[in-house]
């Protein structure tokens, strides 16, 4: 991965502990089979099935119970300080995403993400590194682009959904994900990736990652069709 830049997750440069990448780095380290609510303290199963919030004000992930996810995430939750981040992951077979629209968009590696950050009013852009999630800048032009073609993404939930886009390696596979599964790949990146080329290791976990993600995806189809 080459070009360098500053990193910058959404809200704070570090990860450490308050940021999404410092939240999600759990996902690829061994861990207690039972792990707490973040907010009540009550047990809850080990990740991944158990529910996320995101704290809108420093968009810090926390791991919380059901009970906590509907009533102090839910619809009519007071403030709307936290959101509930959804479950369900999408594939979009039919995305039209053309060479010239991905050069227009200064992505310089096969991967990114992109989501509505109702903070900064706009659409961000980030991708994966060694260094962590990685801000691209995106231009108004830029997104109007993708979205005139593909404006099934106006559906998307601002903050907590993301485009994620994998054209490593000549891929050509578009997601709407969760927003914790974009950092949990980032920190996959992060962790696995030595050298300048990331090693065997890194792309043999991002090829599991988005293979899982289409198993997700497959099998909620199948759900919402029973």
């Amino acid at each position: 991965m080459s070009q360098e830049t500053t990193p910058r997750p959404p809200a704070h440069p570090s990860d450490n502990g308050g940021s999404p990448v410092g939240a999600l780095r759990r996902f690829v380290r061994p861990r207690e089979p039972l792990e707490q609510c973040e907010l009540c303290s009550a047990a809850i199963p080990s990740d991944p099935n158990h529910r996320h919030l995101l704290d809108t004000g420093n968009r810090q992930i926390v791991c919380v119970c059901d009970a906590c996810a509907l009533t102090i995430g839910g619809e009519h939750a007071s403030g709307r300080r936290y959101r509930v981040i959804p479950q369900r992951v999408h594939t979009l077979p039919d995305f039209q995403m053309t060479d010239a629209i991905w050069d227009g968009v200064l992505i310089p590696v096969g991967m990114a993400f992109f989501f509505f950050n109702s903070a900064e009013g706009k659409m961000m852009a980030y991708y994966p590194s060694p260094a962590g999630a990685t801000e691209s800048l995106l231009s108004p032009d830029s997104w109007g682009t993708i979205i005139e073609a593909n404006p099934t993404l106006a559906a998307m939930e601002p903050d907590v959904e993301a485009l994620l886009i994998n054209r490593v390696r000549g891929a050509h596979a578009y997601y709407r994900v969760p927003i914790d599964e974009c950092y949990r790949l980032v920190g996959l990146v992060r962790m696995y990736w030595h050298g300048l080329s990331g090693g065997t290791e890194v792309w043999e976990e991002i090829g599991k990652f988005f293979a899982e993600l289409t198993r997700r995806a497959e099998s909620n189809g199948r759900a919402s069709h029973a």
